[in-house]
């Protein structure tokens, strides 16, 4: 009897689970996997022709897209552009041949020389029996030859106005197939300057004493270099050229130290130059009318000058001044300046 209970209780609750299954079977059909969708369709962007500004982009995959990137600038690598070798190659293309000639050794006996010295020049070369030595000027041509063995020395005087370095060229073979090297010796600078701070170049040559004669104008100054026998007038117009200058050829036996026209019609406080200086001024429109009149007397002094070669072969002169400063000629009239006080 009590088994019997038991089974029509089970079988109660199985009848009320079979009808809440019946009832509920439209919602467990819906829950049912469908077909898994395929990877393109999950990745394919939505594209607006709206978007949000303030939306963060949406990577595209590298897998939709088949062959070489061309849709931008390739990605700059952490460590700078990514060499090539291209860039590795040599860049002396002169010498193809395997056999042309190349040069072992070419040096001299000294590592700097003062101007004037003598240097001895030593060579080797292989796979060539002709050689030739130039040296280079300070334009960088070509000047003096040698043509020497592929082997051996060669004593070479330097010249006592050679400044900087002195340069010599040893080309071997013939043809395209040449093979040169270049070989620079310092040279010694042998003078000091006369003023302090000194200029970077080397003298010309020692500074020279001399007399000089300077006045003070308007819009510059003109000086008298005993030396060089010559006159500069020197102006602060602004204008060019900034200095210029010309061969002395006053006489005093036959010119007059200055003219009584010019004397009379001088307005107060200013002076009329005299002799040398005055026989410039008043024989060159020019330069009397860029300098103006003159604010003070002549002097009279000793005092240096010193000059410097530029690579073109023109001068820049330094000098000393009546005021004790050190002025600088510019090459070629560009301009001069106050550079130093001694």
């Amino acid at each position: 009897m009590r088994h019997t209970t038991i089974r029509q209780l089970i079988n109660a609750l199985l009848l009320i689970l079979a009808g809440l299954m019946t009832g509920c079977g439209a919602t467990v059909q819906q829950i049912i996997p469908t077909a898994r969708p395929s990877a393109t369709a999950s990745f394919t962007p939505t594209v607006t022709r709206t978007p949000d500004p303030n939306a963060t982009p949406t990577p595209i995959p590298t897998s939709l897209f088949s062959g070489s990137a061309t849709f931008g600038p390739s990605p700059t690598p952490l460590f700078g552009p990514t060499s090539t070798a291209v860039a590795l190659l040599p860049t002396n293309t002169r010498v193809i041949n395997p056999n042309a000639p190349r040069i072992e050794f070419f040096r001299s006996d000294a590592v700097a020389v003062s101007p004037g010295d003598t240097v001895t020049l030593f060579w080797s070369a292989r796979g060539t029996s002709t050689a030739t030595i130039y040296r280079i000027d300070s334009n960088g041509q070509r000047g003096n030859l040698w043509n020497v063995p592929p082997d051996g020395s060669l004593p070479v005087p330097t010249r006592r106005s050679d400044r900087g370095s002195v340069r010599f060229l040893l080309t071997v073979g013939d043809g395209d197939l040449i093979t040169e090297q270049l070989l620079d010796i310092p040279i010694a600078c042998p003078d000091s300057w006369f003023f302090q701070p000194p200029p970077n170049e080397c003298p010309a040559g020692p500074s020279i004493q001399t007399g000089l004669i300077e006045q003070a104008f308007e819009r510059g100054r003109m000086l008298f270099i005993n030396d060089r026998d010559r006159i500069y007038a020197l102006f602060n117009d602004g204008r060019e050229p900034g200095w210029v200058s010309f061969e002395n050829q006053y006489n005093p036996a036959t010119d007059p130290e200055f003219d009584e026209n010019f004397e009379r019609a001088l307005p107060p406080g200013f002076v009329q130059p005299l002799r040398r200086l005055g026989f410039v001024w008043r024989g060159n429109d020019t330069v009397r009318n860029r300098l103006g009149l003159g604010l003070t007397a002549e002097t009279v002094y000793d005092g240096f000058i010193q000059s410097v070669t530029t690579g073109d072969g023109q001068e820049s002169l330094y000098l000393s001044s009546a005021q004790g400063e050190v002025l600088q000629l510019l090459p070629r009239g560009e301009g001069w300046q106050i550079i130093s006080l001694r």
